[in-house]
């Protein structure tokens, strides 16, 4: 629980925790019951010293429950709009304070009381908008943040291609692996071309029972700061028409691979007191996925996985994330015998894991995916959420392996 609280209130000055918790409160407790179980003919709202009442005041205790709840999350990851959102809301609060005794009193009483009121409010206005740049995007680089080398599985198409360009972009030297060494030599051909930065490219099959180890003993003499684990597919129809070997693989790339890779590199990253492993997950991990079974539950195994690391790892000062992407434009649904259909920028996905980094151990792509996980699981029931999928998965299937 310390850790836990720790991690929570971290790199926040005590002020800013203590309205955070506030805000915690009204929008986890305060603002639901307001809405919801306060009777009505008791109920008041006030909008910028403006008191309503009844109706009227459910209606606007809406805005000021989204208000609280955008401001925990704000808060809480350091959101760059926190800065100006917390000074303007703050500001009203203030007015609002200083206006309500006046219009409630009148004469010298209510000035002097709408004063009094409304100070602690603008100096914490005052406050948010000296602390603008706390909420300011991180300009650190991932080579300045973790090093100069980094290894990029699955490198030769999708998601490893973007990471690698990102990471080219900020100067990090990269190991591209994968199975197709043609394409990894065009990657690599790119971006030493375009950012001038070194490359190894390195070709060899993660589904092979030692292609992890192999690899590993491959980077032996660079000092690696970032590992990629991206590698993986995904393997679509009903679970007796698929093919074993084939299911075998999947397992060996998505679980076994990056737990192996990742065991061979984290210690000398410990010992260097800095580092990071990104995991490429799946919003398939946080459900079950039936036509998909297989390739969910080896998602799934990712997630746990990777969150119980950023754990482990925190005191060392490695950063580990789980990013967990819906449907993407890839080769991803080609590869998986899916039909095609639409799916999120793989250079977005990759901006989202950057900028969680080091903030959280995991990371959904997208806010659709992270609603349709999270309504589905913690509203629905399991076999709701079971037989839901089913059916998004039916349209996604060909009709022979369904």
């Amino acid at each position: 629980m310390s850790d836990w609280l720790h991690d929570l209130f971290r790199d926040r000055p005590w002020w800013m925790n203590a309205v955070m918790v506030f805000c915690s409160y009204m929008a986890f407790f305060y603002m639901p019951w307001d809405i919801f179980w306060k009777p009505v003919e008791s109920d008041q709202e006030v909008w910028f010293g403006i008191l309503f009442t009844g109706w009227w005041a459910k209606l606007m205790a809406l805005p000021h429950w989204f208000v609280y709840g955008a401001a925990v999350y704000g808060l809480r990851r350091r959101r760059p709009w926190m800065g100006i959102a917390a000074t303007v809301y703050t500001g009203q609060v203030a007015i609002g304070m200083l206006i309500w005794p006046i219009l409630h009193y009148g004469s010298l009483l209510g000035i002097i009381l709408g004063a009094i009121a409304a100070v602690p409010f603008a100096l914490l206005t005052m406050a948010f908008w000296n602390a603008r740049d706390h909420f300011a995007s991180e300009l650190r680089s991932m080579r300045e943040r973790y090093g100069d080398w980094a290894l990029v599985t699955g490198a030769s198409s999708g998601l490893g291609v973007e990471f690698a360009r990102a990471l080219a972009r900020d100067g990090v030297n990269c190991v591209l692996t994968a199975r197709r060494e043609s394409r990894l030599q065009e990657l690599a051909l790119e971006l030493e071309r375009q950012h001038g930065i070194a490359t190894r490219c390195l070709t060899l099959d993660l589904a092979e029972s030692d292609g992890p180890d192999r690899l590993a003993d491959a980077v032996k003499d660079i000092d690696l700061g970032i590992l990629i684990n991206n590698a993986g597919f995904g393997y679509a129809g009903r679970f007796e028409k698929l093919d074993a070997a084939r299911l075998r693989d999947l397992i060996q790339v998505n679980c076994v691979a990056p737990v192996i890779l990742t065991h061979r590199v984290i210690p000398a990253m410990r010992a260097r007191g800095r580092g990071a492993v990104i995991i490429t997950g799946s919003a398939a991990g946080r459900q079950p996925m039936p036509l998909h079974s297989v390739y969910s539950a080896s998602k799934a195994f990712d997630l746990l996985f990777g969150e119980s690391l950023w754990v482990e790892m925190q005191a060392g000062g490695v950063d580990v994330l789980v990013l967990e992407p819906g449907s993407t434009e890839t080769e991803f649904q080609q590869v998986a015998g899916e039909l095609a259909h639409k799916g999120e920028r793989p250079a977005k996905v990759v901006e989202v894991a950057f900028e969680a980094l080091g903030q959280q151990p995991s990371v959904m792509a997208s806010w659709f995916s992270w609603l349709r996980a999270n309504i589905a699981t913690r509203l629905g029931s399991r076999p709701l959420v079971a037989h839901a999928a089913h059916h998004v998965m039916e349209v996604q299937t060909p009709g022979e392996m369904r």
